[in-house]
């Protein structure tokens, strides 16, 4: 009994670490967004075609992966960070990633879209990941969502939002919003709904405050 008992454990411990690593990644490619601000301070217009042809090509790939013809780097990097309910699917999450960035970069101004992109790049990013490593909380009806995961999620918005805008009343608003859409059960839309939503607050809020 107490070998079977360990033996479970040890099992749930290498699922754990294998739906961590898997987190990890892809929340790296995730945050990779934060990168996107400042290219399109300096390239907007460039940037902006770079990301919807990229967002073009990942949807040709991924179609040709689930039709069973995968193009190389492409889908493996695409199962390898795929989630367990989007195996063997169309992996919609970097298509809403890209929409939202350039979204937010489309309609809001420079400083409002990089809160925006930044809130999507660390806030959702970290909170989901600090939420699976450490997340032993779980909040009513959110369909799995920690407290672990919607503090960090707070406060990365906070910083990031307080570092583009020096405000600390906008810092908290934007944040506070953005840690009420975390714990929606959005799925892959929050990648969409964060920088609209968020960049349009900012927008809104820092001639005003």
């Amino acid at each position: 009994m107490i070998k079977v008992f360990c033996a479970q454990a040890g099992i749930d411990v290498k699922r754990h670490l294998y739906d961590l690593q898997k987190e990890l990644f892809r929340k790296i490619i995730h945050m990779g967004t934060a990168f996107v601000p400042l290219m399109l301070h300096f390239f907007y217009h460039f940037t902006v075609i770079a990301l919807a042809a990229a967002g073009m090509a990942y949807i040709v790939a991924e179609k040709m992966r689930v039709g069973g013809r995968e193009i190389p780097l492409i889908s493996d990097i695409t199962a390898a960070a795929a989630r367990k309910r989007d195996e063997h699917k169309f992996v919609l999450g970097p298509v809403t990633l890209v929409a939202g960035v350039i979204s937010a970069a489309l309609l809001w101004n420079e400083q409002a879209a990089a809160i925006g992109i930044l809130a999507l790049a660390f806030g959702d990013g970290l909170a989901s990941l600090m939420g699976k490593a450490f997340g032993k909380i779980r909040i009513p009806f959110t369909f799995g969502k920690t407290a672990a995961g919607s503090l960090t999620c707070f406060g990365a918005i906070f910083f990031t939002t307080f570092c583009v805008s020096q405000n600390c009343l906008v810092s908290l608003i934007v944040a506070l919003c953005g840690m009420a859409v975390e714990v929606l059960p959005l799925k892959d839309l929050d990648n969409v709904v964060i920088p609209i939503l968020l960049g349009g607050i900012a927008q809104y809020l820092l001639p005003h405050v």
